[in-house]
């Protein structure tokens, strides 16, 4: 893997990158094919995010997408990335902190109405095992698929893809119980500092 001809495509489209909100949607999708496809190349099974703009211009995120084996190219390719003006280049999502609302598809995820319940990985005592409530007003025909990959996602953007795919060993769902302290239920939210102390122990 050679991260130098993905850096050289990247230079030389950077400009319009930072500025891909002001092309047309077809000029901007062949742009983020051509972006992802140059990732390809590097490595099968990275995906890469461009965020909005900022103060400070954009970040391109590069994702392994959990995958494990892939983490050492992410890092290698970040460690690699040219100073560029008007970039943050960044290896790995990143937690988005709480009191989230995830979308996936057509389906939402506010944190702030999702609870928690930690559980144990018999096999993996060094991982945590989740059991997490889905949120009440999720359709009722929502693919049972989506749902899951929805909360996958909605623990990802609390905790981070590293955290997500390193420490998390069971990941089961439930609906959400009637009196969920009662049932020995935690706030989603409160699931960074579980893992911040499960990492610190």
């Amino acid at each position: 893997m050679n991260p130098e001809p993905f850096w050289a495509w990247f230079q030389s489209h950077a400009e319009s990158l930072t500025m891909i909100g002001d092309l047309d949607d077809r000029c901007r999708a062949g742009l983020l094919d051509e972006l992802q496809r140059q990732l390809t190349a590097y490595c099968d099974g990275l995906t890469c995010e461009v965020s909005d703009p900022g103060p400070n211009g954009r970040t391109l995120t590069v994702s392994a997408e959990g995958d494990i084996e892939l983490f050492r190219a992410v890092v290698a390719l970040v460690e690699a990335a040219p100073d560029l003006d008007w970039w943050d280049i960044v290896a790995f999502r990143q937690p988005q902190g709480t009191a989230l609302t995830v979308r996936f598809d057509r389906l939402r995820f506010a944190t702030a109405r999702m609870w928690f319940q930690q559980l144990e990985c018999a096999d993996r005592p060094d991982l945590i095992g989740l059991r997490v409530t889905l949120p009440a007003d999720l359709p009722p025909d929502a693919a049972s698929d989506d749902v899951e990959v929805g909360v996958y996602v909605t623990l990802e953007a609390l905790i981070g893809e590293v955290d997500c795919a390193t420490l998390l060993g069971y990941v089961e769902t439930c609906p959400l119980p009637a009196e969920p302290l009662k049932s020995g239920f935690q706030p989603l939210d409160d699931l960074p500092a579980l893992v911040a102390w499960w990492k610190e122990k």
